[in-house]
């Protein structure tokens, strides 16, 4: 932070929602938001590292060389992970807002915050519909779904001027799609492999892997996608 690197450690839980202290200021900030709520750097925010959320398969697969970072004794991270969507779904929901019922609290969504709009896609309705085509905040984007069936990416449906529809091929392998405009193969990776666009690439989107009440909490003018509608 303004050229300063700040450690941090979990201090505590704020609406069902990590916070996190750093040990060189004592600040108090929000996981979700990156934001800091309390003391010396009150109102500064950390700068987000894009990331993907993957799974082992499809990351093993576009890295092959790629090593994975595992405790080799510990296995406490195992039972603490084992079924944790499944475990936390029983769970309580207790924040200072109403709950939004358009959603039960614990759906898990995949929220993207673009051109000054926020938005939540439930992972079901992308899972069912990719490639899902819709516009944030005046900008359109499509998520695609991973030949596993589990990891999702989104990216800016546009190539150098115009807007792209891409569909699911109908002779290729799960995970690629192809432009309606230019006949085009596409990636998972958001990249051209075949046709007139063959080596462009789509600008990424970032996604926000998240549970409705917390996305909602700290995005209340969020917008929710359903199938069909907005």
């Amino acid at each position: 932070m303004d050229g300063r690197a700040l450690s941090f450690r979990l201090a505590g839980i704020n609406n069902q929602n990590f916070i996190m202290q750093d040990r060189e200021t004592g600040s108090w900030w929000q996981q979700v938001s990156g934001a800091a709520i309390q003391g010396r750097l009150k109102g500064k925010r950390l700068t987000g590292v894009f990331h993907d959320e993957l799974s082992l398969a499809s990351w093993k697969g576009e890295n092959p060389g790629g090593r994975v970072l595992v405790p080799a004794a510990d296995t406490a991270w195992k039972k603490f992970s084992d079924k944790w969507e499944e475990k936390t779904a029983k769970e309580p929901v207790n924040v200072y807002a109403p709950l939004d019922a358009r959603l039960p609290p614990r759906a898990v969504i995949l929220g993207v915050d673009l051109g000054g709009s926020a938005k939540a896609y439930p992972v079901d309705r992308v899972m069912a519909q990719a490639p899902l085509h819709d516009r944030v905040g005046g900008v359109p984007i499509v998520l695609l779904a991973g030949e596993d069936g589990v990891a999702v990416r989104a990216f800016q449906a546009r190539g150098d001027s115009t807007e792209l529809e891409l569909v699911r091929t109908s002779d290729g392998p799960p995970g690629t799609y192809v432009d309606v405009g230019t006949g085009s193969h596409w990636s998972f990776r958001g990249e051209a492999t075949a046709g007139p666009l063959a080596g462009r690439k789509l600008q990424p989107v970032y996604l926000l892997k998240d549970y409705w009440f917390d996305w909602k909490t700290y995005h209340p003018s969020t917008g929710l996608y359903l199938r069909g509608g907005s």
